[in-house]
């Protein structure tokens, strides 16, 4: 397990992002909005549940908050801190 220490020497443990639920999100943004590490991307679904390509093309139903980049996550929950809806998983590397 990764644990590090914080600027004043206490022990800290990452958590980092394992999944969104996507019935729950809402497409807010306020989480894109806290991750400065473009891990998160708001993606576009259409009537049927399936993930829309182009935009332009396809008509919307809503959008939701998908993992991009999952590699580069640091573990600081700052996602999950703002999300209205409780979406997120998190779980500490092994």
């Amino acid at each position: 397990m990764a644990t590090n220490l914080t600027f004043g020497g206490a022990t800290w443990t990452p958590q980092f992002v394992q999944s969104i639920d996507q019935d729950k999100c809402i497409g807010c943004g306020r989480c894109f909005k806290a991750c400065g590490r473009n891990v998160l991307l708001l993606q576009a679904l259409n009537e049927d549940g399936e993930w829309v390509e182009d935009e332009e093309d396809e008509e919307i139903e809503r959008k939701v908050m998908t993992i991009a980049n999952q590699a580069v996550c640091i573990g600081c929950e700052a996602c999950s801190r703002v999300c209205p809806k409780n979406c997120y998983t998190h779980a500490a590397l092994n």
